[in-house]
Parts: C-alpha cells; structure tokens; sequence
C-alpha cells in the first residue's frame, strides 16, 4: 500500500529534523497544536514552537494557492506572473519592487486577527520607492496630432529634459520636437469646462520641457470625430517660462510624430469586481466576480525614442 502520515504527524516530525527553532503558521492550524506538541513529548525529539499569525488577505483578489491554480489553469490569467496576480513574480512584472513590498508587509506588522489588506496601501510604498529611483519618460497612449503652424517645417531641435527630478544623479536626456506632436486625446476639450487646465480651442498650455502653445482650429473628419489640432507656439517660451512672467497652469506630455515608437502597453485593473471574492462561494462560485475587463490593450501607443533600448531591471 501507498500511505502517506497525516499531516498533524509529519509537520512537527519534519520541523524537527530539520532543526527548526519557530514553526510559523496561519491561524488555521492553531487547533491543530495540541496535537503537534503531543507527537513531539511523545517522541522524546527536538521540539520546535509553534506560532500563529493571521495570514496576508488583499482585496479584490484571492491568495491561496489552490484558488489561484485554477485562475492560471483555466487561463483566466496569463500564467504565475500575470500583472494581476497577488505572486510575487506577477507583483515584480507589474514593475513592484522588492523594497517597497517590504516595507508594506513591515507596515501591516503581525496579528492574531485577520484582516484585509488594500492595493492602494501597497501603491503607497511603491511610488514612494519608484519616486527615488525611476527615471521619467513621457509617452502618449491615446493620440492625437498637434500641428505647430509657426514652428519651422524641416526643423527638429532637441528639448533638454530632467531624467528623475527626486534624483540629480540620474543625469539629463535628450528629447527631439519637431513641428507635429502627439498628446493625449483627453487632454484636450473643445467645450471645457471651469476649471479645466488643459488644452481647448484659444487656450494656452505648457509642453513639457518645452515651449507654450495655443490651440487656433481643430480639424475633424466626417464622424465628427478630431484628427488634428492646429496650433501656434511662443518661440520665446522654451523651457515652459517666458519673461513677461504670464502664468500657465496646464502641462502636457507629447511626442515628437516623426520620432515616436509605436508600442504595445497593457493596462490592469482589479482582477476581481468583488472586495472578497471567497465570501459566501461554494467551490469555483468565486470565478463568477472575476473583472471581464481586468486587461486592457492598446496597440497604438507612442513612446518617446530614448526607451528604444530601455532594459528591464
């Protein structure tokens, strides 16, 4: 016959042969002490201490690992290190870094009592340790052109632009602007409302790193929907100021259209639309709160040219 010791036995059995000081486990096993300190007075062996401690729950996600297999099994996911995935492969994917996920699990501290844990109180740790050390880059994912009709056709000067404003050392690059630009559809509105600071029909805004413009006409095809914004720039605004001291509150990211990389970025969101997906589900009835729009694709996105050999750290 095949037989296998339960797991009560082969738990305190294998801590201690293995020298183990401090077993640490969830709180599902404190029933289960008892009996792993009897087996091991009984065996008259080396005798660990067990301790409890209330697992890590994260909402909008599930942990464990049975539930998680079948998330990858059933392809709801693209693997162990999907973006979505609360592993620490698809925390890493996502662009988490090590230093941050330690300081919000070191935040949370040890509990006898479980609670749920937040994304956003992750994120936290995450943009402060990114702030420090990641360098800055500016890419358009929805565009739409901006035609500058006073700039110099053939002409492509180079805008100086700060790499990492939290950190000197990261240096200065180069970034090219000619006289057709992409910003983001959203940035700009043909009938805004107060308050907003962007780009719309007669109004100035900032480019970043480079110079002010002012939208003049808006061009657009027969679905009434704009394919191209015409404006005019300050020549004497380079580097987002001008000496008559005027004030512009609006700045948008851009990209050069004859320089840009065209590229694919995947957006994620929660993976689940239910806060503890678990809750009152039998079996597999939690995959019936998964987020059918938990991933994005946009195919069409521009990148300034210095990512083109950007690595992956």
């Amino acid at each position: 016959w095949c037989i296998y010791p339960m797991y009560d036995w082969a738990h305190g059995l294998e801590d201690s042969i293995e020298n183990i000081t401090h077993s640490i486990c969830t709180l599902e096993f404190e029933n289960h002490r008892p009996l792993y300190d009897w087996f091991l007075d009984k065996l008259h062996i080396h005798h660990p201490r067990q301790i409890e401690f209330a697992k890590l729950n994260m909402a909008y996600t599930v942990v464990s690992k049975r539930n998680l297999l079948k998330l990858v099994d059933n392809k709801f996911v693209d693997g162990w290190d999907d973006p979505r995935m609360p592993t620490l492969a698809g925390l890493r994917r996502k662009g988490y870094t090590a230093n941050a996920i330690k300081k919000f699990i070191l935040s949370l501290g040890v509990a006898k009592r479980d609670s749920v844990s937040y994304f956003e109180h992750l994120e936290y740790f995450v943009r402060q340790d990114l702030n420090q050390k990641a360098k800055r880059a500016m890419v358009v994912l929805d565009p739409v052109k901006v035609i500058i009709t006073n700039y110099p056709n053939q002409k492509t000067e180079f805008i100086e632009a700060i790499n990492n404003p939290e950190n000197e050392n990261d240096g200065k690059r180069k970034i090219p602007f000619s006289k057709e630009i992409y910003i983001e559809k959203s940035d700009f509105m043909n009938n805004p409302p107060k308050k907003f600071f962007r780009l719309a029909k007669g109004h100035e805004v900032r480019l970043m790193h480079a110079y002010y413009i002012t939208c003049n006409e808006i061009i657009t095809d027969r679905q009434h929907q704009i394919t191209e914004l015409h404006c005019t720039y300050d020549p004497t605004s380079y580097g987002g100021w001008t000496k008559d001291g005027r004030k512009v509150k609006g700045t948008l990211h851009w990209v050069s259209v004859s320089h840009a990389l065209t590229a694919k970025i995947n957006i994620f969101e929660r993976l689940f639309v239910k806060e503890n997906p678990l809750e009152n589900c039998q079996d597999k009835n939690y995959l019936e709160h998964l987020n059918p729009n938990s991933k994005h694709t946009i195919d069409n996105a521009k990148l300034e040219p210095s990512l083109e050999n950007a690595q992956l750290e």
